[in-house]
């Protein structure tokens, strides 16, 4: 898969690229989660080789299937680049007017503008090629208690709608934000 975003390079922060996960991104994906901050937020954690294999071979049928588009975020480094987010498009499905966002930023990167900056950048596409089938709004779901992820969202243009209830597998009320197509 060819598909390559890009989102631009900031004072403080170098320009990042968005692709396709690779079968090669196996050891980077498993370093990244051996963050636990990262861990506890994530309902299905990959700690083992077998577990990064599943991640990689459901992103690839993902994009085949064209509902799920998972991309690996990647700043660039003197010997190449360094994994430093994911951003999935979730939920795309032909004439439903919307579809969800979800992310996760590895520790390295947190703090210092990644995750906003990606998540736009997949919301701005997602809009470009899906708004002519019928996408009018993207939403971005985050529990109560995860403060960081509130401000991702409002920095990317999504709005504060409501407080969800629990509801398994989430033990805690969650926020849901919407961004809407301009």
């Amino acid at each position: 898969m060819s598909m390559v975003l890009r989102a631009a390079a900031t004072a403080t922060a170098p320009a990042l690229v968005l692709r396709p996960w690779r079968a090669g991104d196996a050891e980077a994906l498993l370093a990244a989660y051996r963050d636990p901050v990262l861990r506890s937020w994530t309902r299905f954690p990959v700690t083992t080789t077998a577990d990064a294999r599943t991640f990689l071979r459901r992103a690839r049928q993902g994009w085949a299937a064209g509902r799920r588009f998972s991309f690996a975020v990647l700043e660039p480094e003197p010997d190449g680049e360094r994994l430093v987010a994911n951003v999935v498009l979730k939920e795309i499905t032909p004439g439903r007017p919307y579809a969800e966002v979800g992310y996760w930023t590895a520790a390295p990167a947190r703090g210092r503008g990644v995750a906003p900056r990606a998540v736009t950048a997949v919301s701005d596409w997602a809009f470009a090629r899906f708004a002519a089938g019928g996408l009018t709004h993207l939403e971005l779901l985050h529990q109560v208690d995860n403060l960081a992820s509130c401000r991702v969202a409002e920095k990317s243009g999504y709005a504060f709608q409501e407080v969800l209830p629990a509801r398994p597998p989430f033990p805690r009320d969650g926020h849901r934000h919407v961004r809407w197509h301009r």
